[in-house]
């Protein structure tokens, strides 16, 4: 049964929920990464796991925790699938709320960084770590693409209820079985910028890193829609069912 759309107010609301969100998911992955590289500065294998254990329990509770308002994409290739995705059924994102959100997600992911240096003194520079390798490319496409297709199998099935608890564990991980550490995100990406730490990478990295996360969004998006037809009409329910959603959850 299809309701009325959100209204301006709404998607406002949404847009501070996804800055605040995806800000923070950056804030955990770069504050636990410079804790991680003080903590254990001789020891890279435990500092990836130190990062990885909090960017997974960290990304599970902002899922809880803003996804009733915005549905908690922090991720603009999330954002955009579901868009097309729902497009023709009327459901997700429109293409000017992709807009509002992706703005949003990246702004968020720049002061997350910022916020991380600051808590931790140190100076916020541009990152110099190199991520450009063959396999590195590989990589983002894998863990974007398990992470797009985890997103819509879990709403297409009606298991939202364990979004926060899959994306979390699929993000930790990644951490692991991806050579480049599963950024998965365009957003998250350019935040990291920002932190010339264990967590971070330099400008050059960026551009080929986003591009082989758009290749790994189509790659997931296609298998879901192959493997669960109809995957379309629970757009709106990305990553969890809002407040807001543009049709039931029937």
């Amino acid at each position: 049964m299809t309701s009325t759309r959100p209204s301006l107010p709404s998607l406002l609301r949404r847009a501070v929920a996804e800055l605040l969100g995806t800000g923070l998911v950056v804030t955990v992955v770069v504050g636990s990464g410079i804790a991680a590289q003080t903590l254990s500065p001789d020891d890279t294998g435990l500092q990836l796991l130190e990062n990885s254990i909090a960017t997974a329990l960290g990304l599970a509770v902002l899922i809880l925790a803003f996804g009733p308002v915005s549905g908690a994409h922090f991720n603009p290739v999330v954002s955009a699938v579901d868009a097309i995705l729902g497009h023709r059924s009327g459901t997700g994102l429109r293409l000017g709320e992709v807009g509002v959100y992706a703005a949003a997600q990246f702004t968020g992911a720049i002061g997350g960084a910022v916020l991380a240096n600051v808590m931790f003194e140190i100076p916020t520079r541009i990152a110099t770590t190199e991520r450009t390798t063959a396999g590195h490319l590989l990589g983002e496409v894998v863990a974007t693409a398990g992470l797009v297709f985890l997103i819509f199998a879990l709403a297409r099935t009606n298991r939202g209820a364990l979004a926060a608890a899959a994306v979390g564990a699929y993000i930790g991980a990644a951490y692991w079985f991806t050579s480049s550490t599963s950024f998965a995100n365009p957003a998250v990406t350019v935040g990291r910028i920002f932190s010339d730490t264990f967590a971070g990478i330099d400008p050059a990295s960026v551009l080929p890193f986003v591009a082989a996360q758009m290749v790994g969004a189509a790659l997931g998006a296609v298998a879901v829609v192959y493997l669960y037809p109809g995957v379309g009409r629970a757009a709106g329910d990305v990553i969890v069912p809002t407040a807001f959603s543009s049709r039931s959850s029937g």
